[in-house]
């Protein structure tokens, strides 16, 4: 199995999916990367993503989560869905949506979405991780990482991963 991007090329991401882009609300970009998933193994009957920055460690002093999503049957996930098409799919809460924020936070609902890249100290490289799954998952709407991660417990079917780097708003 395989995922690509528009956005993403030559390893870099189009920066109107963080910071840089026009879809921002409250600071935070909302306008989710568009992918293509490929070569899907037999037997997938549905899907689930991360979106995650494992660079956000030594800064946040966790890996910051930008989207969740499962239970997606389509292979082509168009630029935006997360905000304009996402019908078909349940979407996680991202770490806009952190206790450790505090009054900052979003509320769960709000941060049940894509909420894009604004690396704090530098470029940060971000990974996309689609899981070809043999089954729906027993999810709803603002469900957290760990209950994702449950849930595919020994349903995952194969995983692809797709990274990308993005640079760091200028002080």
């Amino acid at each position: 199995m395989s995922v690509r991007s528009r956005g993403i090329e030559n390893g870099i991401i189009d920066i109107r999916f963080g910071i840089f882009g026009t879809d921002n609300v409250a600071g935070i970009p909302m306008r989710s990367l568009p992918f293509t998933i490929e070569h899907a193994p037999e037997g997938t009957r549905t899907f689930a993503l991360t979106l995650l920055d494992y660079d956000s460690v030594p800064v946040a002093g966790f890996c910051w989560i930008h989207w969740l999503a499962a239970n997606f049957d389509r292979t082509e996930m168009p630029e935006n869905a997360s905000a304009e098409d996402s019908s078909d799919f349940v979407q996680g809460v991202n770490s806009w949506g952190a206790p450790l924020l505090g009054p900052n936070a979003l509320h769960r609902e709000a941060a049940s979405a894509y909420g894009g890249m604004v690396p704090p100290n530098g470029p940060h490289r971000y990974q996309l991780t689609v899981y070809a799954l043999s089954e729906k998952l027993p999810l709803k709407d603002g469900f957290l990482m760990n209950e994702l991660l449950d849930a595919m417990s020994g349903r995952v079917l194969a995983a692809a991963t797709l990274s990308g780097l993005y640079p760091a708003p200028e002080e």
